[in-house]
């Protein structure tokens, strides 16, 4: 009996020590946006840093595409490597950055797989940051995939007739691209069940856009049905503009549809994506 009536007293002696260490100090304030999602981006980094052959697709495959079209279809094509190279450069920056880019879905969707999706999802931040800090630092992939494309290509002859400042414009308008059609992986990575039916999906959709397109010919060389989907195929959108830019002759025309393609796709993907990852079971 005594036991009992001195255990509450105990009980209410350690509650006010507890509250009292615990409300010592301030409690850290919430994360902003910005700080959110820059924190996710490091994430990213990391993973990087810790498994460098995720750079490959960034690394290697430029290299390989660039020399591969070149010297292969070039002599066939224009006659002439080097005169198909000045062609082909663009097209061939726009085409390989823009298939690094599903890699931001296959990412989240092993992030899914692993469970480390519904832990963020509990976290008090920014609901979005997860998301948008993998994408900033897709970006710095995609920039670097660029500068290895058009550093080879001066280096095997390449010299467009632009500016600088064109040169980095072409790269600009890429990068808006890139970044609009990531949202369309991150959607596909939170509806698909795997990563390799993410992957076979993912292919089933760049393949046509790339390959029927202005990368490698001219459309006004291919059938009449065929040129009509390649003029209004967001890949060849861009590839104008970005060439275009290069060389000096890009139309005010031309750089508002490609930024025009990439706004739409980024503002139907965009939410979609952010609903589905509130929603998703």
């Amino acid at each position: 009996m005594k036991h009992s009536q001195t255990e509450p007293h105990y009980q209410a002696a350690t509650n006010d020590k507890l509250d009292e260490a615990l409300a010592s100090h301030p409690r850290p304030a919430r994360p902003n946006a910005l700080s959110a999602s820059l924190t996710f981006a490091w994430r990213a980094l990391l993973k990087i840093k810790h498994i460098p052959e995720q750079l490959f697709d960034v690394t290697v495959f430029p290299v390989i595409f660039l020399l591969m079209f070149t010297y292969l279809f070039g002599g066939a094509i224009a006659g002439s490597t080097g005169d198909y190279l000045h062609f082909l450069l663009p097209g061939i920056l726009v085409m390989t950055v823009t298939m690094i880019t599903m890699y931001t879905g296959i990412d989240l969707n092993n992030d899914i797989t692993k469970g480390v999706f519904d832990r963020f999802r509990t976290l008090p931040i920014w609901l979005p940051a997860a998301l948008v800090g993998a994408l900033l630092v897709d970006v710095v992939r995609y920039s670097i995939a660029s500068t290895i494309i058009i550093g080879l290509g001066f280096l095997l002859g390449f010299r467009p007739d632009g500016d600088v400042g064109g040169m980095l414009g072409a790269v600009a308008v890429l990068l808006f691209f890139s970044f609009s059609l990531s949202w369309v992986w991150t959607t596909l990575g939170l509806i698909m069940r795997s990563e390799k039916s993410l992957m076979m999906v993912s292919m089933m959709i760049m393949f046509p856009f790339t390959f029927v397109s202005n990368v490698f010919v001219d459309p006004a060389t291919l059938p009449s049905w065929l040129e009509s989907f390649v003029d209004v195929n967001p890949i060849s959108l861009v590839v104008e503009a970005v060439r275009g830019l290069m060389h000096g002759t890009a139309t005010s025309e031309q750089i508002g549809w490609a930024l025009l393609s990439s706004f739409i796709i980024m503002v139907i993907f965009a939410p979609l994506t952010m609903y589905l990852y509130r929603n998703k079971k």
